[in-house]
């Protein structure tokens, strides 16, 4: 076992992985996994540029994540065995230079902003990799959320998956079996969303938060055209009129599927490979869309930074699936950041 670490720094939380990996098996014995929200993305969609107060609270959890790193003994040396991963917000802007700059001098690496077909690729890798091992002897998902699973341990998921990840600024599309097969990211995200559309000159939501009907649409004809995008190069529908698995990754998922569940506090385990039914997702998203801030900040699962942006998040999701035909959405727990450390492993194997 090969003990790495992974950091995930997305344009709305950034989320620490550190996990003793067989690179041979794929096993993974996780140590610790956390999360936190620093909106890097703040306004990065109307300004260009990462704001200063967004910096400074990502490398304040930049320093709580190195800390950890030293504390469970994750390699250090000319050739650490941590991973650093920065998608949509800081491939935006014109002043990533100076977060380079600060989380070298934190974590003492170098951060790679990866591309959109990279991050894809390494969603892909961190979501069904657990999904690829049970094929053939029973994918060992359970029912969905609202459903029990009649048909024993064999639940009939398989190959070919289609993933989703639903992030801050972009979102991902990746079909493949045990590889990618084609893959696109576009820049509809939750919150990249929700400050084009639900926000005021301020940048901030208006209270009491509920979106209008106008602006429900606006976002609505966004993913639209986004979804005309990826489908020039990913197909949102088997070609031979089967049907895909749908692996849905990322906050406005899982807290979906929390939701769906009805948990009274977030539970990762319960959530992991979930099962929810359109008809949940599009009861759930217009709930959220029509509730007020002080609503959605009281459901229990819901984190208080994605009080403001689950509901562009939902929409995502629900147009998504309408568009794809999904009758469900498998949720995995399991994602970029898994991903990224099975790479590390790796490269440390080499």
């Amino acid at each position: 076992m090969k003990r790495v670490a992974a950091i995930d720094c997305g344009t709305n939380s950034i989320r620490l992985l550190v996990a003793d990996i067989d690179p041979a098996t794929g096993e993974l014995h996780e140590l610790d996994r956390r999360m936190t929200i620093v909106r890097l993305g703040q306004d990065v969609d109307r300004t260009g540029r990462l704001a200063p107060d967004a910096l400074e609270r990502t490398f304040a959890a930049c320093r709580e994540y190195a800390k950890a790193i030293k504390d469970l003994g994750v390699p250090g040396g000319d050739r650490p065995a941590l991973r650093f991963v920065a998608t949509s917000a800081s491939r935006d802007a014109s002043n990533r230079e100076d977060f380079v700059r600060g989380v070298r001098e934190i974590l003492g690496v170098e951060p790679e902003v990866i591309t959109g077909d990279e991050e894809a690729a390494l969603s892909f890798a961190g979501a069904t990799r657990e999904l690829t091992a049970h094929e053939g002897h029973g994918s060992g998902v359970p029912a969905s959320a609202g459903e029990q699973d009649s048909g024993g341990p064999d639940t009939g998921l398989g190959a070919p998956y289609l993933v989703v990840d639903i992030g801050g600024g972009s979102t991902e599309f990746v079909v493949g079996d045990r590889e990618v097969h084609a893959a696109r990211s576009v820049n509809i995200g939750c919150v990249r969303m929700t400050e084009r559309h639900f926000t005021d000159a301020s940048g901030r939501v208006p209270e009491p938060g509920t979106p209008t009907a106008g602006q429900i649409a606006a976002i609505r004809a966004d993913v639209e055209s986004a979804l005309d995008e990826v489908e020039q190069t990913v197909p949102l529908r088997p070609a031979d009129g089967g049907d895909y698995t749908l692996v849905g990754l990322a906050g406005s998922v899982t807290t979906v599927a929390a939701i769906a569940l009805g948990l009274s506090a977030y539970d990762s385990a319960a959530i992991h490979h979930s099962r929810v039914s359109f008809d949940e997702v599009r009861e759930i998203t217009d709930r959220l869309l029509h509730s007020t801030h002080a609503e959605r900040a009281a459901i229990p699962v819901m984190h208080p930074g994605r009080v403001d942006v689950i509901g562009a998040g939902a929409l995502v999701l629900r147009t998504l699936m309408e568009r794809a035909g999904a009758r469900e959405v498998v949720v995995s727990e399991h994602d970029i950041l898994d991903g990224i450390a099975f790479a590390v492993a790796e490269r440390a194997g080499a």
